[in-house]
């Protein structure tokens, strides 16, 4: 179970974060919506210890993640909001890096990869640069490499973004499965279908404040005639005439 207590964050006058109370629990698949701004990203690299909050704690199993940090940073895997990262390694040697870093044993790895690579299709693609990757292919490299240690938890920044339909398929089957077994998956995502296809809880932002905490089959109750698409633009105060534009992440934005 993740606890976030009260975390706030400011960038000079502007409150990115207001002192945002969550339970994600485990086995189940938590996502986070929101709008430009809206502090899903400031929220998720927090977690990761990307950005140290102004104010409030994280406990992950009741660990206090400042206190505990490079052990909290080993169960998870994390996808950040841009694939344009190590771009001058080869595949193969960013996921030597991460089979280092989290201290993969040896016996394990090529076995590990071996799935990975044939499952997101990256096989033939070990000795190219990440430079020379589309979009997409860069996209399944963070992936894999987020998924290379088996961790616990999995957080993911608009992981869907620029994967082919396969890819995002198998994507979605494993989130499913991870939570099945009792571990935690945690996602932004601006497209709503997916959110209401896959996920048990969400957490819907505006402002840095949250709007509301719960499942998806609750909210959907609130308007039953309803879309989720339709009833996440009326909390958030957008209309569906409306250009959806300042709904995206613009994923490089460190105030989000």
């Amino acid at each position: 179970m993740i606890e976030i207590q009260q975390l706030s964050k400011q960038y000079g006058s502007k409150m990115a974060l207001k002192e945002l109370n969550l339970v994600i629990p485990e086995g189940k698949i938590f996502g986070f919506l929101g709008h430009n701004g809206a502090g899903k990203s400031t929220t998720i690299k927090s977690m990761v210890s990307i950005i140290e909050p102004t104010s409030g704690n994280i406990v992950v199993d009741g660990q206090v993640l400042t206190s505990n940090r490079e052990a909290i940073k080993k169960r998870i895997g994390y996808v950040a909001d841009s694939p344009d990262l190590f771009l001058q390694l080869t595949a193969g040697e960013y996921w030597d890096l991460i089979a280092e870093a989290y201290e993969i044993d040896k016996n394990e790895r090529s076995v590990r990869l071996n799935e990975l690579m044939t499952i997101f299709d990256m096989t033939s693609h070990q000795e190219e640069t990440i430079a020379s990757f589309s979009h997409g292919m860069r996209q399944k490299t963070m992936i894999i490499g987020a998924l290379y240690s088996d961790p616990d938890i999995w957080i993911l920044d608009e992981p869907l973004q620029g994967l082919d339909p396969q890819a995002a398929f198998d994507l979605k089957e494993m989130m499913k499965k991870h939570a099945e077994k009792g571990k935690t998956v945690i996602f932004s995502t601006h497209v709503l279908d997916s959110a209401q296809q896959l996920c048990d809880e969400l957490a819907i932002l505006k402002n840095g404040e949250l709007l509301y905490n719960g499942t998806v089959s609750d909210l959907l109750l609130t308007a039953p005639s309803q879309s989720l698409e339709s009833i996440y633009l009326a909390m958030t105060g957008k209309k569906e005439s409306e250009p959806m534009m300042d709904a995206l992440e613009d994923g490089g934005n460190a105030h989000d």
